[in-house]
């Protein structure tokens, strides 16, 4: 890190004064690699609705692939991006492991990073220079465990990913619903990258419970947990299936069939939200991509956006504290609803909606049932007092 340091002032002197190099790191390769075509999609149409051109001066983008959980390889993909190939900003990270292992270099460079999807609430405190315009796993699951025990649910059974966001969602999930009444009557984790659900399914359905909540990461598990939950004769009607929005999201759906039909889901975009930006939003990006968009993608387009809006306020300045400092406090309109970046924590504030999967013209999808407004990453507020 300190050869880091001596090195950024010649890559500073060698880069042309009129352009601004945006590195994205993601999983373009591997089980991930869907979610990253979905937030580079993201990227890509915010870039062709504005243009390419922001305070005078060329956006450059650089993309590296870490091909999956890969946090040695964010780290060194990182440090090159700001050593030999001289990039402004840091952006994308898809996973929480990658992300926290790029933060220390976004900290030791003082380059603004923009998280678009990694949720686990602790990333945005590892730099001063980080800004999340995704979502947390607390600030869903929380919302969703106080909904729940206000909406009927008694006992539930929590099923996550053994890993932060995995974890950020249990404990937030099962806090919520411990204090507004609820009880957890059994819990388990299981890897990241599991590829059979069947065994944990079966233990869930011995106890008998309620309610079964589950986070695993966006990409092929949401399927494989579904044929799981049909396999051990668990009906999403009988037994209720709460989860975050990686659970239904558009391409999980597809793989899921009717076996999705009655999950219950917290999340903070959801492509059937009816508003003119979103409406336009979806209309776009369809044209432009042949498919739907999804919350990685609304992640993209939001931190294009909040990019694009600091360098407007610092006349084109990428020194980390201007740039920084021109997101704390920013708000718009987004697909998703109103958001807002909380200038304390530096983590996105907005809507979360609760959905359930329903058949629409012979298609499984996320219909909006409720809304919980302008909801805060509470592990984050709790770390403020």
């Amino acid at each position: 890190m300190a050869t880091l340091g001596a090195l950024l002032v010649l890559a500073t002197t060698a880069q042309a004064q009129d352009t601004i190099k945006i590195g994205l790191i993601m999983p373009y390769s591997g089980q991930f690699a869907d979610t990253a075509v979905q937030m580079d999609n993201g990227i890509k149409l915010y870039v062709q609705r504005y243009g390419a051109t922001v305070a005078g001066k060329k956006i450059e983008f650089i993309r590296k692939d870490t091909g999956g959980v890969a946090p040695d390889v964010a780290k060194r993909l990182a440090q090159e991006l700001v050593v030999r190939d001289g990039v402004d900003i840091l952006a994308g990270f898809v996973l929480t492991p990658n992300a926290l292992a790029a933060a220390d270099v976004s900290a030791s460079a003082k380059k603004l990073m923009v998280i678009m999807n990694a949720g686990t609430s602790i990333i945005t405190t590892k730099s001063p220079y980080a800004v999340r315009t995704s979502v947390t796993l607390p600030q869903v699951s929380e919302a969703f465990g106080q909904w729940a025990a206000k909406n009927s649910v008694k006992k539930v059974y929590t099923m996550v990913s053994d890993f932060g966001p995995g974890h950020d969602a249990e404990q937030g999930f099962q806090r919520a619903f411990k204090e507004a009444g609820g009880e957890i009557i059994g819990s388990v984790r299981f890897p990241v990258a599991n590829p059979d659900f069947s065994a944990f399914v079966q233990r869930a359905k011995d106890l008998n419970p309620e309610a079964i909540f589950l986070f695993v990461p966006a990409g092929a598990q949401p399927a494989a947990f579904a044929k799981a939950l049909a396999e051990r004769g668990l009906d999403a009607k009988k037994v209720k299936v709460l989860g975050t929005g990686e659970v239904t999201a558009e391409a999980a759906l597809k793989g899921m069939g009717d076996a999705s039909l009655g999950i219950l889901t917290a999340w903070n975009y959801d492509p059937q939200h009816d508003t003119g930006s979103n409406k336009a939003f979806v209309k776009d990006y369809v044209s432009a991509f042949g498919r739907t968009p999804d919350f990685m993608s609304a992640g993209g387009y939001d931190g294009m956006h909040l990019i694009y809006e600091a360098l407007k306020k610092t006349g084109g300045k990428t020194d980390g504290d201007a740039l920084i400092t021109a997101t704390k406090g920013m708000a718009w309109e987004s697909p998703r609803g109103p958001i807002a970046i909380d200038p304390e924590t530096r983590d996105v504030v907005q809507n979360i909606y609760i959905r359930r999967v329903e058949k629409i013209e012979g298609v499984p999808v996320n219909v909006i049932i409720d809304t919980i407004k302008d909801m805060k990453d509470p592990v984050l507020a709790r770390m403020r007092k």
